[in-house]
């Protein structure tokens, strides 16, 4: 069955229903006008089936509806913009089995109430428009959202870790290095690796690695650093090992054509992230570190480069194993990238476990707060102009909030855009509990500040920092007043 022929039994299930509860028919009586039965009625309205033409006919009569109108696929102003959604395969491009939906459950909603659910699918539609949500950002959307449910913590995939590890004698205690991976993918999965190919276009500058999958050559930077080549050749040892077949062929990517893939390089990325900094490992490490009774940045800087992995990825890894080994589920994880002499800082990655902590969401043509550790970080480094990391770590308390953060963070040049720095950051949210499980976690072990989300919303007052008045604020507020003066005038009237 085509996707055509299902958009055709789709739209005819729907006319059905509103014209028989248009006629204030139940589909008993339905039944009994048409001489149909009753779950076979049930069945075409629900787009499972298509009637006959004799059927058609019945139906027809029935309702006192003309069968050109019947199979017609226009539809009145109430179901157009269903039916639109419908015919553009949107729900093909959703991963609703991601989240334990199936597509019929979807169509079974429309179908109960078209009118509100249109409304509603209208009202998504004119925010993606106005935000410009792309198709690019809805699946990365939808995947965090997926990340998010699983408190980003994939047992399957660490599993399948240690079982690679063990099927390929690779010690977990050690550090993981680059040619190790290598001899892997050359000798085991037939892989040609070419470090001169890439050099020879300038317009690909910023492109890691490319793979031909027709001849297995995996083009690689000459320039990029130990670590990212550790990384690309781990997540290409997960779509073999993984036997995944759907995959993108380039790091970054450059485009997609489905859901799947963008899917799979997460799961690619995540095999990559347990091999370097595996669980083990990891959690024995932390274990010790969070017993210490002072505060040391260097132990953790020791502990980040016992790992043959960058910033982020070790960031991105304690994402995976806080929550499921230390119970600390309170937590984001923040990227943001600033253009030298920029006033724009722009948030491209975040991640919220368990609750939506403060900040999310890109707030579009405001400013983001400058007193954020993510933002520091990253003047610091533009500031010192060295060749090195900056790192920053603070107590973060948002004004109006009772909530407070531990936060960490450290920036660094971007190694493949010039003038272009990053910065990767965690954020725990501090609670009594947490306190018992970091011992040097005590009182004015960190400086604290008082922060905002961005400077357009911010009531801190005499703020140095800000580069934006509280415009929205201030609107608001405005609001609020006129409001509260209308309530006034009303109750002395009363």
């Amino acid at each position: 069955m085509t996707i055509e022929d299902e958009y055709i039994r789709l739209i005819f299930g729907l006319k059905l229903k509103q014209i028989r509860t248009e006629r204030n028919l139940s589909l008993f009586g339905l039944a009994k006008l048409s001489g149909l039965s009753k779950s076979y009625l049930n069945e075409i309205e629900k787009g499972k089936k298509y009637p006959k033409t004799d059927k058609i006919l019945l139906l027809s009569e029935s309702l006192e509806v003309s069968y050109d109108n019947l199979v017609s696929l226009k539809l009145d102003k109430n179901l157009a913009p269903i039916g639109e959604i419908l015919q553009s395969k949107i729900l093909k491009e959703i991963p609703l089995n991601l989240f334990g939906i199936k597509e019929n459950v979807l169509i079974d909603i429309i179908a109960n109430a078209p009118a509100k659910v249109n409304a509603f699918i209208s009202t998504i539609i004119k925010i993606a428009q106005n935000y410009n949500l792309t198709r690019e950002s809805f699946f990365l959307a939808s995947l965090r959202s997926y990340q998010e449910a699983h408190n980003n913590y994939f047992d399957d995939i660490e599993s399948d870790v240690e079982k690679f590890a063990k099927a390929y004698h690779i010690n977990l205690s050690q550090r993981i290095k680059s040619k190790d991976l290598e001899e892997i993918l050359v000798e085991e999965f037939n892989y040609e690796i070419d470090t001169s190919e890439l050099k020879k276009h300038k317009h690909l500058e910023g492109l890691r690695n490319i793979y031909i999958p027709s001849k297995k050559i995996l083009l690689v930077d000459p320039k990029i650093s130990e670590e990212q080549k550790t990384f690309i050749y781990a997540k290409e040892l997960a779509y073999n090992f993984l036997k995944i077949e759907e995959r993108l062929y380039t790091f970054p990517w450059i485009n997609f054509e489905s859901f799947d893939q963008v899917l799979n390089n997460f799961i690619a990325s995540y095999f990559a992230g347990a091999l370097i900094i595996p669980r083990k490992n990891l959690t024995e490490k932390l274990t010790n570190f969070f017993a210490q009774e002072e505060w040391n940045s260097l132990k953790l800087h020791q502990i980040i480069k016992s790992f043959n992995c960058s910033q982020e990825t070790f960031y991105q890894r304690l994402t995976n194993i806080l929550p499921k080994y230390f119970n600390i589920k309170n937590l984001f994880f923040l990227r943001f990238t600033h253009f030298n002499n920029s006033k724009e800082y722009r948030l491209n990655k975040e991640l919220h476990i368990t609750q939506q902590q403060a900040p999310h969401a890109n707030r579009n043509n405001e400013h983001y707060c400058r007193r954020w550790a993510s933002i520091k970080t990253i003047k610091a480094l533009e500031t010192s102009k060295k060749d090195r990391s900056t790192f920053g770590v603070q107590i973060s308390s948002y004004v109006n909030q009772k909530n407070e953060y531990l936060v960490l963070s450290s920036a660094a040049q971007d190694p493949f855009k010039k003038n272009i720095s990053r910065s990767v950051t965690i954020g725990v949210l501090l609670s009594p509990q947490l306190k018992k499980k970091i011992n040097f976690l005590k009182e004015n072990t960190f400086p604290k500040q008082i922060v905002g989300v961005t400077c357009e919303t911010c009531s801190v007052q005499n703020c140095s920092d800000r580069v934006a008045s509280p415009s929205r604020l201030i609107k608001k507020e405005k609001y609020e007043e006129i409001a509260k003066t209308v309530d006034e005038i009303i109750k002395s009237y009363s």
